[in-house]
């Protein structure tokens, strides 16, 4: 089994980073790499398309709003893992109510693919994620 995670201090508060992250089919609110996610199965699971055209299909596993945050698992992917779960995060900064830290992490067994590089394709994900909802956040 491989793993990754990668966190960002970002410039809102807690909640108002949850605010648009914390919804599973939110992703294309703040995400460029998935313009469009459709929610199935009563919203616990999310059909996202990529701007090539590529599925994923992601349920969701484990939700907290309280602690602001969500796990969730790939159903299906054009990714080289199996057993793909993941947790996306919302920490608060001690001593700052304008900052936040987020945290995306995962694991996963690589499938054709080291771990290595498993892990640095998803770690690759989660920085550039983690980079267009700092961009979100200041616009």
């Amino acid at each position: 089994m491989a793993s990754t995670s990668v966190s960002r201090v970002l410039p809102a508060s807690p909640q108002k980073v949850w605010d648009l992250i914390g919804g599973f089919d939110a992703l294309p609110d703040w995400l460029p790499y998935i313009p469009e996610s459709t929610p199935l199965q009563g919203g616990r699971v999310r059909k996202l398309t990529n701007p090539d055209g590529d599925v994923i299909v992601e349920r969701l596993v484990g939700f907290n709003e309280a602690e602001r945050h969500y796990t969730y698992a790939i159903v299906e992917a054009p990714f080289p893992v199996t057993g793909y779960l993941s947790t996306l995060r919302v920490h608060p900064v001690d001593g700052r109510d304008d900052l936040a830290e987020v945290q995306w992490s995962g694991r996963f067994t690589p499938n054709g693919v080291g771990d290595t590089e498993a892990e640095e394709l998803f770690t690759g994900i989660y920085a550039d994620g983690l980079d267009a909802l700092s961009q979100a956040l200041s616009a």
